[in-house]
This record gives structure tokens, sequence and C-alpha cells, in this order.
């Protein structure tokens, strides 16, 4: 326990937070219930990690655009189907395409910490990227790019189901809420992505380069924990 707190209180300290209100924030309950979406061709019958496991092996011999050429692998997503909180960034760098895993990088180790500032562990959420094969050099992916690996990101958050998504920096933002997004203009603000609230905020790679925005991201951090927090409406 003490452990954990101190591990706690040092990716608060990493994220600029000198005074953090006490969260409510709990794991998500494990639950047998499905995804209330389902895509074309899905079985109702199988479990959110059945249907991800789909979608990695559908990744994996994608050739929808030239991406796969130079990547490694695909790189699909990390964390739980059954996440409460989805976490949505850019796309894999030369450590995601390495390893195969989303955010393991410097820019995934400051992720890793601002969810651990959050309560959270990274096993409690669901990170992915809008596009799964590693652009040459990490550039930004273009927007053919992005759009080709859409429908992957759609039919992930189809099956989690989650009760907020949190969108990290500008590609995220664009794919879920439309092209003429500017992310300096609605970070911090609640969005809607199919019914689901979305609040975008910057992307770690952007704080690494921009330690000074990291209060304005904890900021958003706060408003994601306080929806999380929110009882779920019961009505009807």
């Amino acid at each position: 326990m003490k452990r954990a707190l101190k591990q706690h209180v040092e990716s608060l300290a990493q994220m600029g937070v000198t005074h953090v209100p006490r969260s409510k924030i709990k794991p998500r309950a494990k639950v047998s219930s499905q995804p209330a979406v389902h895509e074309p061709g899905e079985p109702r019958s199988a479990d959110p990690e059945n249907l991800m496991a789909e979608i990695v092996k559908e990744a994996r011999a994608c050739r929808a655009c030239p991406l796969y050429k130079d990547a490694t692998q695909a790189v699909v997503f990390d964390g739980t189907p059954r996440a409460r909180l989805v976490f949505v960034g850019e796309a894999p760098g030369f450590e995601e395409d390495k390893q195969g895993v989303p955010f393991v990088g410097a820019a995934g180790q400051l992720l890793t910490k601002m969810i651990q500032a959050m309560g959270m562990q990274r096993s409690d959420v669901f990170i992915c990227n809008v596009v799964k094969h590693r652009p040459p050099g990490n550039r930004t992916p273009e927007p053919d790019e992005a759009a080709a690996c859409l429908p992957f990101l759609q039919r992930q958050l189809a099956i989690v189901q989650p009760k907020l998504i949190c969108a990290l920096g500008s590609v995220a933002a664009k794919a879920l809420l439309g092209p003429g997004i500017s992310i300096m203009k609605i970070r911090g603000s609640v969005q809607q992505y199919a019914g689901i609230p979305l609040v975008p905020t910057f992307h770690p790679a952007y704080l690494l380069r921009n330690p000074s925005a990291k209060k304005l991201a904890w900021a958003d951090l706060q408003l994601v924990k306080r929806l999380i927090d929110q009882p779920s409406d019961s009505s009807g």
C-alpha cells in the first residue's frame, strides 16, 4: 500500500500537480454482458475479448494503406476491452512498433503517469491509436491513412462501449469529431462521439515538448475524473 501511494504521489509530481481533490474513481467491475453495439458479422455470443482478438487479426493482415510496408507489426490496443475509460492517441512510434503495444515510449511513460495520477492503472483503461501501423519516421499520419484505419477504431469503441473517451491530440480529435476540429480550441471541453462523452486534451508527446501545458492537461484529466465519477443514469 505504501509503495502504491508513493507511486501515485510521484506520478502527480511528474504532472506538476501539488494538490489533488479526493477521488471517487473505482475500477470497473467485471461483467458478463455484451457490448450494446455490434458491427455486421460480429457474433452477439462473443465476448469483448474475443471480438477484440478478431480485430487484432484483421489489423495484422490489413493492406488498406501503405503503412504496413515499413512497419514491423500492427499495434492495436492495450488494457481491458471492458474499460470505462478509453484513451485514443495518434499512431505507434518506434518503441510501439517494436513491442507491439501502444504508448510504451517516452510519451507512453508520461501517459502511464497521467493515468496513475488519476488513481488508476493502465490495466483499468483501454488504450489505442487512430492508426495501427507506424508511419515512417514517426511522422503524423496522412488524412487518407487515418481514414483507412478509422473502421478499426470505430469497431473498438463499439465493443468497449466506454463511459468516456479521452482523445489525445489533434489526430484523434479530428478522427472522432471531424476534420475541422482544433485541439487548441476544444481541449478541456465535453464533446460527443456516438452518444459517448469525449474530452479532448493534449497528446503526451506535446506535453514532453511543452511542459508548461501539463497544468492544462491535468485540468482536463480532472474533468475526466469527475465525469467518470458521476453515477450512470439508471432511468428507464
